[in-house]
Formats: C-alpha cells, structure tokens, sequence
C-alpha cells in the first residue's frame, strides 16, 4: 500500500547549497555534512565522518538554524526531525 507524503519534499540543487554544519554543542567544533533530503518536517543529512551525535543538536542550512532531534541513523545518512 502506498501512502502520500504529507509534505513534498525538496532536494537542494541549483542555488542551494548542499552544504550543511551541525552544532553538538557550545565549546564542541562544527561537525560538517551533506543535506540530501529536506522538507519542513526534517531532513536526511550524510555525515562526511563518522561521528557520535548527541540526540539534539542544532542544523545550519542556507543561513537557516534550526534545533533537531535525531530520529533515525542508517551508516552516515542520518535522519532528522525539526
């Protein structure tokens, strides 16, 4: 059974840059990653290493900054909830 998605969602191209950083914390360094899914309700980041993350942490997109929480995590795909 196929449902429909609640909200379309938007692949980053042209303009907008894929390019992302993550805030794990206030004395921590920015973790860099790949956004490669968005929509409103989250996205799909690609960490560039492997790296531990907390269960929260902040997104840095576009000069956007968004508070997410961790919702699932398959290798270096990660995926997020705003």
């Amino acid at each position: 059974m196929v449902q429909e998605r609640r909200f379309a969602r938007v692949r980053p191209s042209g303009l907008v840059s894929r390019a992302a950083s993550l805030i794990v914390g206030p004395k921590l360094p920015v973790v860099p990653c790949h956004v490669v899914d968005y929509s409103a309700g989250g996205a799909c980041i690609e960490l560039t290493a492997d790296v531990t993350l907390p269960q929260r942490f902040e997104l840095l997109h576009g000069g956007t900054r968004k508070k997410c929480r961790t919702v699932w995590r398959r290798a270096r795909r990660v995926g997020v909830a705003f």
